[in-house]
């Protein structure tokens, strides 16, 4: 909806839409494998909050190549925060509970898309499109600076 009324042909609107998906998707073979190597803190936080900015910039690039680079930043930083999250709850849960940890954080993470697909159309119909997507944003960046001041450095497995 979002870039059809910015007057983007569907061509246009159907590529950047595809762009994001596909470089989640491709991304993760290597950020999979970076959430083995690297601090999962460090990799959550910078996931974010690439994810939040990008979502920010969404509505604000006006420009075919600007929401090209958008979309690509948006896929990077969903692909580094998807594995990641699986991992650190692997690494933070005795094996006999692993799996009921997992299910528990997918529950969570289902009803956020849920949640926020009510609060993403209560602010779009009270102050429109762009500041939902907006909004939602600053709630992911918000996100990624939970992660950085609460989360603990080190899992206590």
């Amino acid at each position: 909806m979002l870039l059809i009324s910015l007057d983007f042909r569907l061509d246009e609107v159907g590529l950047i839409a595809a762009i994001y998906p596909t470089v989640w998707g491709i991304s993760q073979l290597v950020t999979g494998k970076m959430a083995d190597l690297f601090p999962k803190k460090a990799l959550l936080f910078w996931g974010m909050l690439v994810q939040g900015i990008a979502i920010i910039f969404l509505p604000l690039a006006g420009t075919y190549p600007l929401l090209v680079a958008v979309s690509v930043s948006l896929g990077l930083g969903t692909a580094i925060v998807y594995p990641t999250f699986l991992a650190a709850i692997a690494s933070a849960t005795h094996p006999n509970r692993r799996a009921e940890s997992i299910g528990t954080f997918r529950l969570w993470r289902d009803l956020g898309y849920a949640v926020g697909a009510i609060v993403s159309g209560i602010t779009a119909d009270i102050f429109g499109l762009k500041s939902a997507i907006v909004f939602i944003g600053v709630i992911t960046v918000g996100s990624s600076l939970v992660i950085h001041f609460r989360m603990p450095k080190k899992n206590r497995t």
